[in-house]
C-alpha cells in the first residue's frame, strides 16, 4: 500500500511541475490520474480492498467539500444579471436531460427495471467542471458563458441529487414489500427535505459567527478555512443524525454561508485551485484504480452506445432546447450543449447509490456510470482546449458581423 501511496504522491508532484503547460494542450488532470490509476491496478501496486476503502473515504469528503465550495462560491449578483441562460439550463435543460435519457435507455436496456434506467439517467445528468476547466478558464471565451457554465455545473449536481437519492429508493423497494416500500419512500421524503433544512440552518449560523468574529478581528484567513470545512462536515453530520441527506445539507449549508458571506471568506475561492485539486485528482486516481479495470471488462455493447448517445445527443439536445426563445446564438447552444463533460459527481452518485442497491442493480449502474466517466473524460479533455479556440474565432466573427 505504502508503494502505491508513494506513485500516486509522485505523479501529483510531477503534474503540478507542467500543468501550466500541459493546460494549455488536449491532456487534461482527469485524464492524467485515471490514466495513473489504471497502470497501478495492472502493475498491483496496491490491494483492491484497500483501494475500496480509500476511494469511498475520498469520495465522501471530496463530494461533501465540493459541493459545499461550489454553492458558497455562487455569485447571486452576477446570477440574478445574468440568470436567463443558468436558470434555463438548470430548470429546464437538466430535467430534459433526464427525461431524454430516460427514453433513450428503454429500448437499449429491456431487462431493467423503469426506475433503475430513471435513475441512471439521472447520475449520467450531471456535468464537472474540472473536465472543462480549459473552457471555463479560457481568456477568450466570453465571460457570460464561462460564468453561464460555471454556474450549471457548480448547481446541477446539488439540484440532480434530491431526484437521483428518490429514484434509489424506488429501485431499492421493487423488491421489498408494501410496508417496507412505504418505508422507503418516507426515508425518501426525509432525506430530501430535513438535509435542506439542516443544512440552511447551519448555513446561516455559519455566516453570521463569521461575520462576528471577521468584524471584531478574532480570527485570520488560515483559520477561516478550517472552519469553512469543518461547517461543512458538520452541516453533512447533523443532517444524517436527524435523517436528513449530508450531500443535500452540504450543498445548502454553501448557498446560504456564501449568499450572507458575499466573497468575504478567501478560502473558498482558494480551496479549489490548491488543496481541492488534491481530492480531485486523488478521486480520479482511485477510480481508475479500484473501478475502471472491471468497468471497462464488463462493458457492453448497448452500454456503450448508450454512453455516446447520452453525450453526442441527450445532453445537447436538451440544452439547445431548454435555451430556445432566448438571445442565444444557435453555435453558443451547440457550445453549451457538448461542454458538459460527466466526471467527479456521476461516479460518486453512482458509488453512493450502489451502495444501497441490489447487487445485480448496483452492478449495472455503476460499470455504466464509469464508463460514462472515463470516455467523457477523453472526448471533453481533447476537445476543451481546441473547443474553446474554436468557439472564441466563430463569436468574435459574429459579433464582429454584427457591429
Amino acid at each position: 500500500m505504502e508503494l502505491g501511496i508513494l506513485a500516486i504522491l509522485i505523479s501529483a508532484i510531477a503534474y503540478a511541475m507542467v500543468a501550466r503547460r500541459v493546460s494549455n494542450t488536449v491532456i487534461t488532470a482527469p485524464m492524467v490520474f485515471l490514466t495513473v490509476g489504471l497502470m497501478m491496478a495492472y502493475s498491483n501496486l496496491m490491494h483492491v480492498d484497500h483501494v475500496q476503502y480509500l476511494l469511498h473515504l475520498v469520495a465522501e469528503i471530496s463530494l461533501i467539500i465540493l459541493l459545499f465550495i461550489d454553492a458558497a462560491r455562487t455569485n447571486f449578483d452576477a446570477l440574478r444579471r445574468q440568470s436567463l441562460w443558468p436558470m434555463r439550463m438548470l430548470l429546464i435543460g437538466l430535467p430534459l436531460t433526464i427525461g431524454l435519457g430516460f427514453l433513450l435507455g428503454i429500448p437499449f436496456f429491456p431487462d431493467w427495471p423503469l426506475p433503475l434506467i430513471a435513475l441512471v439517467a439521472a447520475i449520467m445528468a450531471p456535468t464537472d467542471a474540472a473536465l472543462g476547466q480549459a473552457v471555463i478558464t479560457h481568456p477568450h471565451v466570453p465571460e457570460r458563458e464561462r460564468l453561464t457554465l460555471t454556474v450549471e455545473s457548480g448547481l446541477n449536481d446539488g439540484l440532480a441529487l434530491p431526484v437521483i437519492l428518490m429514484l434509489a429508493c424506488m429501485v431499492t423497494g421493487l423488491s421489498a414489500s408494501d410496508a417496507d416500500q412505504t418505508n422507503w419512500l418516507l426515508f425518501g421524503l426525509q432525506q430530501i427535505t430535513l438535509g435542506p433544512i439542516a443544512g440552511g440552518l447551519l448555513g446561516w449560523v455559519g455566516a453570521q459567527v463569521f461575520l462576528f468574529v471577521e468584524s471584531r478581528k478574532l480570527t485570520a484567513p488560515t483559520y477561516e478555512g478550517v472552519a469553512a470545512l469543518a461547517l461543512a462536515g458538520s452541516s453533512y453530520l447533523i443532517a444524517s443524525l436527524i435523517g436528513g441527506n449530508g450531500f443535500i445539507a452540504a450543498f445548502v449549508a454553501g448557498l446560504f454561508f456564501g449568499h450572507f458571506v458575499k466573497g468575504r471568506c478567501r478560502f473558498i475561492y482558494e480551496f479549489t485551485e490548491s488543496e481541492g485539486q488534491m481530492l480531485v485528482w486523488a478521486s480520479f486516481v482511485f477510480i481508475g484504480l479500484g473501478l475502471l479495470p472491471n468497468a471497462i471488462e464488463l462493458l457492453t455493447l448497448p452500454m456503450a452506445i448508450y454512453i455516446m448517445m447520452s453525450l453526442f445527443v441527450v445532453r445537447p439536445l436538451a440544452i439547445y432546447l431548454s435555451l430556445l426563445g432566448t438571445q442565444t446564438q444557435q453555435l453558443t447552444r451547440l457550445f453549451f450543449g457538448w461542454f458538459g463533460p460527466r466526471g467527479l459527481a456521476t461516479a460518486l452518485f453512482a458509488l453512493i447509490v450502489t451502495e444501497e442497491l441490489q447487487q445485480e442493480f448496483a452492478h449495472s449502474v455503476l460499470v455504466l456510470s464509469i464508463n460514462a466517466v472515463w470516455m467523457s473524460a477523453l472526448l471533453h479533455g481533447m476537445t476543451a482546449v481546441p473547443g474553446a479556440e474554436w468557439y472564441a474565432r466563430k463569436f468574435a466573427k459574429t459579433k464582429k458581423g454584427l457591429v
